[in-house]
């Protein structure tokens, strides 16, 4: 197992670099993270003192290794008893990481399916869990707060179905015993309700922030029900982080990794394009949060490009950096060379082995806390993710009080995007209100396609072709389901490069669904997360289009797509 690193950059992106590297190799950089040193991101006392706090993950492929025989147990007793399947209830770093393994990796003979749920679109929520057997079914809670809201709805609602099911079987068995949960002590443990009642809780160290947290129980716990080998798994982390220690900045994988893309994104190649083998291509989601999430604020930052549909070397801007994951021995894309060709930025890493993506993990994290440092970022916080989830809340406070206006809400409504129709407007009436927004498009602007719809293969291809309207703009293009992507590139979005224009999608609901025991369905959550995140944006004087999609969401999506062309061509 193992992996390669090749950096082909134009002189001048190369110059810059090198100047980078003389700095980190002058000032001990690889070192001083080992220390935990935080003066590598902030001269704050405060900050300092708060960074201190979330550099766990250089330990945790230690720690971990440590846990193995208990995580093989416990995995064991799951397929003993029954159970077919395990659904993960979390969001973005809870998340990604068993997604990505499910994904690369499949399950193994013998060990349970996994789903992972999301989205609190209520056909989404439907999709995902309604043709399983709650009986046969873990519900994992992932929250390293314990307060996490959406995987606290999925829970409430699985919850209810578990125990329906137990009253119909005339079990003595508890709804707890179907349960597991994933988090931090303290707290975050009491958090999480009927946390004395569930059949297992895994308590993470604290000291580890959730992007960062996929060599934890966040992914471990997944991992060991779909039968992954954790041992070289973790083997692979830890041969990574072994590398990250070497003090020369070229010799260091994660390092000499940090150093370019930060470089690079001070330089404006802020838009780091991620090119993969489609077998490993699943990576891009997991670390297109961890880049956005940490670099994405103050103005300035790392904008992960994640899935775009492919161009010819001619259509990319000049504010784009390449990165090519593969596996060894798999057909290297010709566009690498087209690029390098055209002084585009092309960074090619190599691994011997799916299983090296847990080295991938480590030197992607060294990676990006090294860029921050290059940026002059703190990498460990999120100071916009809070903006978002305040809105919504006075959006689902307000929507239980419909009497009491709330004058301050309906100032940010009227200050953001009015909500464009495709049923009311037409297709030529959509382009023209499209036209406002979209129609002088040119980067270094990137278009962000934010879906705050049940997610689907089609909608995917539907995306996608929007997606290659806009590449002849050279604009660099983003998708994501929300709410998921509030937990990845929506704090990049808020407080990152004030360079996006965002295309905002959301739907009826013919079938909605109650969370059990909250005064809102799951319809109006995501409704209002949506709104929230509308708000915030516009807060931030960042341009956004609202479309509506009605009953029949597809055909009307499908005017969208006619509409944006339209509008682009003028």
């Amino acid at each position: 197992m193992g992996s390669t690193l090749s950096i082909r950059l134009a002189p001048e992106d190369q110059a810059r670099l090198d100047a980078v590297i003389q700095h980190a190799r002058t000032n001990r950089w690889a070192e001083r993270l080992f220390e935990r040193d935080t003066s590598l991101w902030s001269d704050d006392a405060k900050v300092q003192a708060t960074i201190a706090d979330r550099l766990g993950w250089l330990d945790a492929p230690e720690h971990f290794t440590g846990q193995l025989a208990a995580l093989e147990g416990f995995g064991e007793a799951i397929r003993v008893d029954g159970f077919t399947t395990a659904v993960v209830m979390g969001m973005g770093g809870s998340s990604l990481a068993p997604d990505v393994f499910h994904r690369v990796f499949g399950t193994a003979d013998g060990y349970l399916d996994l789903r992972i749920l999301d989205s609190t679109d209520p056909a989404a929520v439907a999709a995902t869990v309604d043709d399983l057997d709650p009986l046969q079914t873990l519900w994992i809670v992932a929250s390293k707060s314990g307060t996490t809201t959406e995987p606290l709805a999925f829970m409430a609602d699985a919850w209810a179905r578990v125990y329906a099911a137990l009253e119909r079987a005339g079990s003595d068995q508890r709804p707890g015993d179907f349960f597991a949960a994933i988090t931090d002590p303290g707290r975050s443990r009491e958090s999480i309700p009927h946390h004395d009642e569930l059949r297992e809780v895994f308590l993470n160290p604290p000291e580890i922030g959730g992007r960062y947290s996929a060599l934890t129980y966040v992914g471990l716990v997944p991992a060991s029900l779909i039968g992954v080998d954790l041992d070289a798994l973790l083997a692979s982390a830890s041969a990574m982080l072994g590398e990250c220690r070497e003090p020369a900045p070229t010799d260091n994988p994660g390092l000499h990794l940090g150093l370019a893309i930060g470089s690079l994104a001070r330089a404006g190649r802020d838009k780091l394009t991620l090119l993969a083998d489609e077998s490993i291509e699943s990576f891009g989601s997991w670390l297109e949060q961890l880049l956005a999430e940490s670099t994405g604020k103050h103005g300035a930052g790392i904008v992960p490009i994640d899935l775009e549909p492919g161009r010819s070397a001619s259509e990319y801007g000049p504010d784009r950096a390449f990165v090519w994951i593969g596996l060894t021995g798999s057909r290297v894309p010709k566009l690498l060379d087209e690029l390098a060709a055209a002084g585009q930025p092309v960074i090619r890493i190599e691994i011997d082995d799916p299983i090296d993506l847990a080295g991938e993990c480590v030197r992607w994290e060294v990676a990006t806390a090294f860029a921050g440092a290059v940026l002059g970022i703190d990498a460990f916080d999120q100071p916009n993710v809070e903006e978002a989830k305040e809105l919504t809340r006075q959006v689902l406070a307000a929507a239980g009080h419909p009497d009491e206006p709330d004058p301050a809400a309906a100032a940010r409504s009227a200050a953001s995007a009015p909500t464009l129709s495709p049923a009311t407007l037409g297709r030529d009436g959509l382009a023209d209100a499209l036209a406002i927004t979209f129609r002088d498009l040119e980067p270094p602007a990137y278009v962000a396609i934010q879906a705050f719809i049940a997610p689907s293969q089609a909608r995917d291809e539907a995306f996608a072709r929007i997606r290659r309207t806009i590449a002849d703009t050279r604009c660099a293009t983003t998708a994501g389901y929300g709410p998921r992507f509030l937990h990845s590139t929506g704090q990049l979005h808020k407080g990152g490069p004030p360079t996006g224009v965002f295309l905002q999608l959301t739907s009826d609901h013919p079938t909605d669904r109650p969370i059990p025991g909250w005064p809102y369905t799951f319809g109006q959550l995501i409704d209002a997360q949506a709104r929230g995140d509308r708000e915030a944006i516009a807060a931030h004087d960042r341009p956004v289009a609202h479309v509506h999609l009605g009953v029949d969401a597809d055909a009307d999506l499908a005017t969208l797509e006619w509409s944006l062309a339209r509008a682009l061509r003028r």
